[in-house]
């Protein structure tokens, strides 16, 4: 399938909401399970925004360290904080996986074929990936995996001040 650019947002929020607008129009409801995999430490934080961004669905949103769903994370609301990862849960017939960008990214240690071999173990789960800075297509990923929502921002330019 080739994907078509729709849609040109900004910032935080030019991620957030197109997220959650796609989960709800495809019909995915409170109780069903949303499954993030993801680099610990640099994807984390962009996995809890997303969490946070479909809060009010009610959904279980997971959180997979690379592909080892053996150390999945249920993503909880933490009040007056976010979302945050804590606690063991399984993974079961998710509605939606999400592969993060940081995945792709040199010198982690997945290759794309074992993320397509963990996103291929859920078939009929809406396929989303989040990437920064084109990485999913620097890294070849566009053309191999098949994802039904890409939202690709941009950090740049990162002023430092001081």
């Amino acid at each position: 399938m080739v994907m078509k650019q729709k849609d040109v947002f900004q910032g935080v929020p030019g991620m957030l909401r197109p997220f959650k607008e796609y989960m709800e129009k495809k019909g995915i409801a409170a109780g069903d399970q949303i499954v993030y995999y993801g680099c610990p430490g640099t994807c984390t934080p962009f996995v809890e925004l997303l969490a946070f961004a479909v809060r009010s669905m009610d959904l279980e949103q997971v959180f997979v360290p690379y592909v080892d769903e053996t150390k999945a994370q249920k993503m909880k609301l933490v009040p007056d904080i976010g979302m945050q990862a804590g606690g063991t849960v399984k993974i079961v017939n998710p509605k939606a996986v999400v592969v993060m960008g940081g995945l792709s990214m040199p010198n982690v240690p997945v290759t794309m074929e074992q993320v397509k071999s963990a996103v291929e173990k859920h078939p009929g789960a809406h396929l989303v990936g989040i990437c920064f800075m084109n990485m999913f297509e620097k890294a070849g990923w566009i053309k191999a995996m098949d994802f039904d929502l890409l939202i690709d921002a941009m950090i740049n330019p990162v002023d430092v001040w001081k």
